[in-house]
């Protein structure tokens, strides 16, 4: 996919006390190394005022920095994934971002054993319908048991800028979720190292006061489950509000917000504490309340990749979810 990007320099980086590069002025903005190698290698990507530049011309105030990408120019294994035809919920679209509310049962991205009818093969046969040149980049993953927002870069400049935000804990995600038994928010499941326990900063999120920090690794032997490992585990932080308790269920809805961002993490957590995920049969019990893991992506918020305006979006959670859920009187 082809994007035109134009910057107009209206002010400087205080501290550099010279004029920047186009390349210094970039990185400012978050642009990657991988993006700056991309615009040194390929001729015709950079201009000021209009003119063929190069990364290392300096900038002045009142310049206009243009920037073109084109994915045509970059080879990826996204540009090899077979469309699939199905109808996506899209939630937003711009030149940059693509955010779409999943269903439930479909997989995120193709695999080694489910190359086809994914939501990668669905966005990728979007794109084709509209004769455009698409390489997928995923920014948020989810299982594919578990619904709601995905959040989609569509050219390498926005990809690159929102895994690193990503890194940097910069993309709020909040997850509604049905848990088994009467789960209290006011508990803290930390570590027993105090190191440790430093890093946990309540205040980040006082929505949430429940706190699960307890680190995860891959089960050994296994490519798929994760496990709590207080020795060789990554640090994982999950916070969440306690919505409501059903006692005819016996059952305890949940706003979730994740600091970090490991593999299974949420439903690794609550199984951990003794309340899985209600519908988890691979931590829990097939429990016959739900098909698959009460869960559902439900907020996401971020900065625009190149606008840095802010953005808010939020989905409704699934019929499946609010069948099992219709006694509460949810406000969520």
């Amino acid at each position: 996919m082809r994007r035109e990007i134009i910057y107009h320099i209206s002010t400087q980086p205080l501290t550099l006390g010279r004029p920047a590069t186009a390349s210094e002025y970039l990185r400012s903005l978050g642009y990657s190394r991988h993006l700056m190698t991309y615009l040194r290698h390929h001729s015709h990507t950079l201009f000021v005022n209009g003119v063929d530049t190069f990364t290392n011309h300096p900038l002045k105030t009142g310049d206009e920095l243009r920037i073109l990408f084109s994915d045509e120019d970059v080879s990826e294994s996204g540009l090899h994934i077979v469309p699939n035809h199905m109808k996506l919920d899209i939630v937003y679209e711009d030149e940059d971002i693509l955010v779409v509310n999943k269903p439930p049962y479909l997989p995120v991205q193709p695999s080694l054993g489910h190359r086809e009818w994914t939501l990668g093969n669905g966005v990728t046969a979007y794109y084709e319908e509209q004769g455009l040149s698409f390489i997928y980049r995923c920014i948020n993953r989810l299982d594919k048991n578990t619904s709601g927002l995905v959040l989609i870069a569509k050219n390498m400049a926005s990809a690159a800028i929102l895994y690193d935000a990503m890194k940097r804990r910069e993309i709020h995600r909040e997850y509604f979720s049905i848990v088994h038994g009467r789960l209290s928010d006011s508990i803290c499941v930390t570590p027993p190292s105090p190191a440790d326990n430093d890093q946990i900063a309540p205040s980040v999120w006082p929505e949430f006061p429940g706190i699960i920090a307890l680190p995860i690794a891959r089960i050994p032997g296994s490519t798929i489950m994760r496990m709590i490992s207080l020795s060789g585990g990554k640090r994982a932080v999950t916070h969440f509000r306690a919505v409501q308790y059903d006692a005819e269920t016996d059952t305890t809805a949940l706003r979730i917000c994740l600091e970090t961002g490991r593999t299974h993490q949420i439903r690794v957590h609550m199984a951990a504490i003794g309340h899985p995920v209600a519908g988890d049969g691979m931590y829990g019990t097939a429990d016959g309340l739900i098909g698959r893991q009460a869960l559902h992506s439900r907020v996401l918020e971020f900065c625009h990749p190149i606008t840095r305006q802010k953005l808010h979006f939020e989905c409704p959670i699934p019929e499946d979810m609010r069948r099992l859920c219709s006694s509460f009187s949810l406000q969520v």
